[in-house]
């Protein structure tokens, strides 16, 4: 009887686990991915910048992953919804969570719960397209937006608030979304971190691609890009703080929107009434590795702060979490006896998308170890007993093949637009028309 795993979340670190489950063993393997979504892929589809079309073309390596003969697709399928915990281990030899940091976390201050102040995680996910996003929830009518945060999802946040809808318009950007961002009323844009440039979290091809922006000056303070000795920095450090001096020596050319760099700068409090009409800054220094306020404040008039300080997990129904790492507990991915974590719910948002890879390939060897020799526990002994569950409560999984003719109702659509190879397709009823099916 083959090994039947099943894995919640469709993503990298689920689908790495699925591939690394295929080429660990010697034995049949039969792996389930189960994903809440209609699509695939996670992060890839949902997180990655669309004008990143290299990085974006990791779906076609997850893609041969998902076409792997034993490794099955059940899209919109919810654990805690229409699956427990419980249901899984009685159906599978094992269950791996892998759903990844979905939130953004709360700077904690004043003000930041009114209209227009947003997590850079719901403003990825409208100009990329989540369902759970309506391609209507953005209006972007302030001159002014601050992004708080100096790691590559507030680079990649600042440069498609930077760029013309023109220079977006091959991408996969939603046609609504696009419409919108051609109607964008922004000019200044303001981002902001807490620390020195020695300090930051981009990367330095991230932090290169915002100097070769063609529809905005962008702008650093001499004084904030000042550090002192980082000879003994990586070299990837050294290259970020050569960059932003280098900017900090250019004269705006007057182009259509500007793009300010701040550094030593902390959000003190979100100003307005009825909605965002600014933020408080406090300028900062390093005292004993921590930074402190020095007292001295600057208000931005922005209308619109996207707050980028970190990616969180949340806690899924039925599995251990910890309040204080917001991470599932683990002893090398495995959190109790059958169940598995892997990816960002594991370790962390840390690494790139390919630090999953090895982050899936630790996890598997545990479950490998761990029911070497052990008499399959599967629930009636059947590598498809989740079909009936789901079937007796009214659930048809999307398929492989659905979500195939979502694909090819993407491309359709770019076809008719003019536009690039896809534009992806938003909201749930859009998907389950591509695939002639009934919005559940």
């Amino acid at each position: 009887m083959p090994l039947s795993v099943a894995i919640v979340g469709s993503g990298p670190a689920g689908l790495y686990t699925a591939e690394a489950l295929i080429k660990q063993t010697h034995e049949p393997v039969e792996v389930d991915v189960l994903e809440r979504l209609p699509t695939p892929y996670g992060l890839v589809r949902y997180g990655v910048a669309p004008d990143h079309t290299s990085i974006k073309s990791i779906a076609d390596y997850l893609r041969r992953v998902l076409e792997l003969p034993n490794i099955r697709f059940l899209g919109g399928v919810e654990l805690g919804r229409h699956v427990t915990t419980a249901d899984l281990l009685a159906c599978y030899d094992a269950v791996v969570y892998t759903t990844g940091a979905m939130v953004d976390r709360h700077m904690g201050i004043p003000g930041e719960d009114l209209p227009g102040s947003i997590a850079a995680t719901d403003f990825v996910n409208w100009y990329c397209g989540h369902p759970d996003m309506p391609s209507t929830a953005f209006t972007l009518d302030s001159p002014e937006v601050a992004v708080i945060g100096v790691g590559n999802v507030a680079v990649d946040v600042v440069r498609i608030l930077a760029k013309t809808a023109e220079e977006l318009r091959d991408t996969d950007v939603p046609e609504e979304v696009l419409n919108r961002l051609a109607a964008s009323q922004v000019k200044a844009i303001h981002m902001v971190g807490r620390r020195g440039p020695e300090h930051a979290k981009f990367t330095l091809k991230e932090l290169r691609e915002l100097g070769e922006l063609t529809n905005a000056d962008v702008c650093v303070r001499p004084e904030e890009a000042a550090t002192g000795d980082i000879s003994s920095l990586s070299r990837q450090i050294r290259g970020n703080v050569d960059v932003l001096q280098s900017w900090s020596r250019r004269t705006p050319e007057g182009r259509p929107r500007r793009l300010d760099v701040r550094f030593w700068l902390r959000p003190v409090e979100i100003l307005g009434t009825s909605r965002v009409e600014g933020i408080r800054l406090e300028h900062t220094v390093l005292e004993g590795g921590r930074v402190v306020g020095t007292g001295r404040f600057e208000t931005l008039p922005v209308g619109m702060v996207l707050r980028s300080v970190g990616y969180q997990s949340v806690p899924l129904p039925g599995v251990p979490f910890s309040d204080a790492t917001r991470t599932v507990p683990h002893e090398a991915g495995r959190v109790r006896q059958r169940e598995y974590v892997a990816g960002w719910l594991k370790r962390g948002p840390t690494g790139v998308i390919g630090t999953n890879k090895s982050d899936a390939a630790e996890t598997v060897r545990t479950l490998l170890a761990d029911l070497e020799g052990l008499p399959r526990l599967r629930g009636e002994g059947s590598p498809r007993a989740l079909d009936a569950l789901l079937a007796a409560r009214g659930v048809a999984p999307v398929t492989y093949d659905d979500w195939l003719a979502i694909e090819t109702a993407e491309a359709a659509l770019a076809h008719a637009l003019g536009r690039g190879p896809r534009v992806k397709l938003t909201g749930l009823t859009a998907m389950f028309d591509a695939m002639g099916r009934e919005t559940p």
